[in-house]
C-alpha cells in the first residue's frame, strides 16, 4: 500500500544523464567508514557484545521458509565479510498498518525497517525516522531516481531520509488451474472488469472456490477499492484537499462486488481478508483470482509455498477513460531513530549492499541472484524500476541464467504493464481514507441490503474530516 510513482509509464529519469548509475557503492562506503572512524566505532549499548564492531539489526519478513532465511544469512554473511566493523542481526518484522504505529511508540522496530512510500513525508516531518540525509546524498546513484520516487523518501529540503528500494504496479493474479478446472483459457485472462466477472463466476459454479477475492482488513481494503476506482477513471481525492468518496466510479465499483457478491455469490465465504490472508488463501488455490501488486509472487512462493504451475499474473483491466490508470506505489528502507551515529552509518551501508547494489551493479546483481538460485528462492519476478526502464532492463540481462520463475505465465503483465499510466496514491491521510474504505467494502460484503448510496456520503464526510485533520 505504497506511493508516489510517476505517472509517465517509461518511468525515465531526466537527471544526472552524464553520469552512469552503473557504479560500485565505494563511495558510499568511503562516506559510512569515515563516519565509523571520526566517531572512534563508538561504545556498543549495554546489551550488544564489546567486540569493537558496530551492530545493528536489520528487518526480514516474518514467515518465510528455512530456504528464504538460509539465502538471508548468506547475504548476511557476504556483507560482514566485506564490512569487519559491522555486525547484523535478523529481525523478524512486516509492515502493516494496524501494528507498526505500536511498534514505533515501543521502540521494538529493527535499526532497519521498511514502509510503505505512502509512510514516507509523514515519518520524516514528525521525525520518526533518523536522519540520514547526509549518508545518502553520497549514494553513487542518489541523483538517478526517478524523481517521483525519490520523493517519496524525501523532506521538503530534498534531502533523502528514506531509500526507494522497490517499486509496483498492481495486478491481477490468477490461479492457472484453476482457470483450466473451469474450462477458461489460462493464456487468455480477462481484459475488461466485465469479463472478470464472468471470469469469477465460471470459476466458483465450477470448481467450488472463491472465483474473485478483495482484502478489506488494516486499510487493504481501501487500497483495493482506491485501485479499482484508479482503473475506472476515478480518484479518492482531487489532490488539493478534497475527498472524492461519492463519486460514479466509486459506486460502480462497489455496485460491481455487491453484484458478484449476493447474485452471482462467487466471491467465496471470506470478507475478511488482510493481505497475508488472501495471499495464504491465493497459494492455496482456494481463490482463483484477486488484485495486489504485481511483484507479490515472491511473497506468495517464500511464505505461502505457492506451486509455480498454478500462477498467473496479468495487467488491471482499464476502462475506457482518459482518466484510467494503474496504482503504483513502492517501499522505502529507514533506519531508527534510536539508531546512533555509527549505527545509521552501518544502517546505509547495509541498505546499499542488501537493496540497492542489486539494482545499479551487475557484481552485485549476480551475486544476489546466484544465492537465491542456490537456495531455491524467486528471481526474475516482475518489478518496477526505481530509476528508468533502461537500467532495469539491463539489469534482466545480468541476472538471465539464474531466472527461476514462470515468466512466461507473468507475460501478459510485463508485457503491457509499461505501457499503462501508473498513477500515485493519495498523499494526505492515505492510511486514514483507506481504514474509512474498509468499513464500505465490509459492509457491502456482509450486508445483502446495503445502501451504496448511504455508504458513500458517510464515506465522504469521514474522509473529508480525516484530510482535514491532516492538512
Amino acid at each position: 500500500m505504497a506511493a508516489d510513482l510517476t505517472a509517465d509509464p517509461s518511468l525515465t529519469s531526466n537527471r544526472n544523464k552524464e553520469q552512469p548509475i552503473m557504479t560500485t557503492s565505494r563511495a558510499a562506503a568511503a562516506v559510512a567508514a569515515a563516519a565509523l572512524t571520526a566517531l572512534g566505532l563508538a561504545a556498543c549499548s549495554d546489551d550488544e557484545p564489546d567486540d569493537g564492531r558496530t551492530h545493528i539489526t536489520v528487518t526480514i519478513d516474518a514467515g518465510l521458509e528455512q530456504d528464504a532465511i538460509d539465502a538471508f544469512d548468506k547475504r548476511i554473511e557476504q556483507f560482514e565479510e566485506a564490512n569487519p566493523d559491522i555486525a547484523v542481526e535478523r529481525q523478524e518484522y512486516t509492515w502493516t498498518a494496524g501494528t507498526f504505529t505500536a511498534q514505533l511508540a515501543g521502540g521494538t522496530l529493527p535499526d532497519v525497517f521498511v514502509v510503505p512510500f505512502t509512510d514516507g513525508r509523514g515519518l520524516i516531518e514528525r521525525g520518526q525516522i533518523a536522519d540520514i540525509g547526509d549518508l545518502t546524498a553520497e549514494l553513487p546513484y542518489r541523483d538517478s531516481y526517478n524523481p517521483n520516487i525519490a520523493a517519496a523518501g524525501e523532506d521538503p529540503e530534498g534531502d533523502m531520509w528514506a531509500i526507494p528500494i522497490a517499486a509496483y504496479g498492481q495486478g491481477l493474479h490468477y490461479n492457472r488451474t484453476l482457470f483450466e478446472a473451469a474450462g477458461l483459457d489460462p493464456d487468455a485472462p480477462p481484459t475488461t472488469w466485465a469479463e472478470v466477472r464472468t471470469a469469477a463466476d465460471t470459476i466458483s459454479a465450477e470448481t467450488g472456490e472463491a472465483g474473485y477475492a478483495v482484502m478489506t482488513n488494516d486499510n487493504t481494503g481501501g487500497w483495493i477499492l482506491t485501485t479499482v476506482v484508479n482503473a475506472l477513471g476515478g480518484r479518492t481525492d482531487d489532490g488539493a484537499g478534497t475527498a472524492t468518496i461519492d463519486t460514479p466510479a466509486m459506486r460502480q465499483a462497489l455496485e460491481d462486488l455487491q453484484a458478484m457478491r449476493w447474485e452471482d455469490e462467487s466471491m467465496g465465504d471470506n470478507f475478511l481478508y488482510d493481505w497475508a490472508g488472501i495471499n495464504q488463501d491465493f497459494a492455496s488455490g482456494r481463490i482463483g483470482m484477486y488484485v495486489s501488486g504485481g511483484g507479490n509472487y515472491g511473497n506468495l512462493f517464500t511464505q505461502n509455498a505457492l506451486n509455480p504451475d498454478d500462477y498467473g499474473l496479468t495487467v488491471l483491466p482499464l476502462a475506457d477513460d482518459p482518466n484510467s490508470g494503474v496504482l503504483g506505489g513502492g517501499t522505502l528502507a529507514a533506519v531508527s531513530p534510536d539508531a546512533e551515529a555509527d549505527e545509521a552509518a552501518a544502517a546505509v551501508e547495509w541498505i546499499d549492499f542488501y537493496y540497492m547494489e542489486k539494482l545499479t551493479v551487475q557484481e552485485a546483481a549476480v551475486a544476489d541472484a546466484e544465492v537465491k538460485a542456490e537456495t531455491g528462492q524467486p528471481v526474475g519476478a516482475p518489478e518496477l524500476p526505481v530509476f528508468d526502464k533502461a537500467t532495469y532492463d539491463e539489469v534482466q540481462t545480468w541476472i538471465a541464467e539464474y531466472v527461476n520463475v514462470p515468466v512466461e505465465q507473468m507475460a501478459p503483465y510485463t508485457g503491457q504493464v509499461f505501457d499503462q499510466p501508473l498513477l500515485n496514491e493519495p498523499t494526505v491521510a492515505t492510511q486514514e481514507v483507506y481504514a474509512v474504505l474498509d468499513t464500505v467494502v465490509q459492509t457491502v460484503l456482509t450486508e445483502e441490503d446495503a445502501d451504496v448510496d448511504a455508504l458513500l456520503e458517510t464515506a465522504q464526510t469521514e474522509a473529508q474530516a480525516a484530510i482535514d485533520a491532516a492538512a
